[in-house]
């Protein structure tokens, strides 16, 4: 019994008709249960569609710690599911169907949108992205090292520099935040020569720092998909 669930709810490969309709409708439930966020207010059709939706998800995160044991590599046995409630993807779900369970109070109804998380349990190009942030985590864990590095320094400099703009040191790690981002809304400048030159030096270094970590995913990424594609080659070699 446990083992036919297993194979329901596990991602689909090529010949699992099931498993792929399981797949798709757990996927559609997922985007059916954000539709109420997207409204101010509530009426009984949202409200009918959010506890279906709630207690169809509820079943699959109860359906996927039943079978933590075929669908945790590690631990083993009993462990897995003590550790499996305990996983980004179970605490994710767990928390996003609690406000509907009436279990959050409704300042946590934002946590519903983590429910389109479940999406990832399906999805390849998802499944891609997660393995090149796993395989690159201390490259890019080093870019966000620099990135804060520069934000406290240029926020320190313009703070310094201009205390008559900024009112608070927070103002003006909001400033570099946006300068590094390259986004600058235009609320806070610098009114000042040297202010405006720091400004220019941290808007040239935000570019360099934007762009490390984005040829780093890009890179892993068409690494995995070719990775990806022989994988299927071979396996399409086999079934022949």
């Amino acid at each position: 019994m446990r083992e036919d669930i297993y194979h329901l709810i596990r991602k689909a490969n090529k010949h699992e008709e099931w498993s792929k309709l399981y797949n798709f409708f757990i996927c559609g439930v997922a985007i059916l249960s954000i539709v109420p966020l997207m409204f101010k207010k509530s009426n009984a059709i949202l409200d009918m569609l959010d506890l279906v939706t709630v207690y169809l998800l509820f079943m699959d995160y109860i359906f996927r710690w039943i079978v933590a044991d075929y669908m945790m590599k590690k631990p083993k046995g009993v462990w897995a599911f003590i550790v499996y409630p305990l996983t980004p993807y179970a605490l994710l779900d767990l928390l996003s169907i609690l406000p509907s369970l009436g279990l959050l109070s409704g300042g946590w109804r934002i946590l519903r949108m983590f429910r389109i998380t479940k999406l990832a349990h399906y999805s390849e190009n998802f499944t891609y992205i997660v393995n090149v942030f796993e395989k690159e985590k201390q490259s890019l864990l080093s870019v966000l090292c620099v990135a804060l590095g520069y934000i406290f320094i240029s926020a320190l400099a313009m703070f310094c520099y201009e205390p008559q703009t900024f009112d608070s040191f927070f103002d003006a790690l909001y400033w570099a935040t946006t300068a590094l981002t390259t986004v600058g809304y235009g609320d806070v400048y610098p009114t000042t020569m040297i202010g405006q030159l720091i400004s220019m030096i941290s808007s040239i270094f935000g570019v360099a720092v934007i762009a490390l970590p984005a040829g780093i995913v890009t890179g892993g990424f068409l690494e995995e998909i070719n990775k990806r594609k022989e994988q299927k080659e071979k396996e399409e070699e086999a079934h022949e």
